[in-house]
């Protein structure tokens, strides 16, 4: 889903001034509805949070995802994956992280 997402920002981004980072992590969170006036569909957890500071620590136009993930993608075919390195998370510490690349 990143993946296309990434895709088609690219496509429309030449026009505007913008530009996205995105994270991605995988494991257990919690998810409801926020709010009665303006209610939101939120998402909770040290998973969300991981993906958030891996969002901020990538590149535009990038996807930045932690080892766990990695791990889940790595022998299927239609991903590409490549090694950033260890880079240190806040509230994580040092963490091995890598580049979705596409597939």
């Amino acid at each position: 889903m990143s993946l296309h997402l990434l895709a088609v920002f690219r496509r429309i981004a030449d026009d505007l001034e913008m530009q996205i980072q995105i994270g991605l992590h995988s494991g257990s969170c919690a998810a409801g509805v926020v709010g009665s006036k303006r209610p939101r569909y939120c998402l909770f957890g040290d998973t969300v949070n991981t993906a958030s500071r891996l969002a901020s620590h990538g590149k535009p136009s990038r996807i930045h995802m932690s080892a766990t993930t990695c791990s889940l993608v790595v022998d299927q075919p239609d991903f590409l994956t490549v090694e950033r390195g260890v880079i240190e998370l806040k509230g994580k510490g040092k963490e091995r992280t890598f580049w979705l690349e596409g597939g």
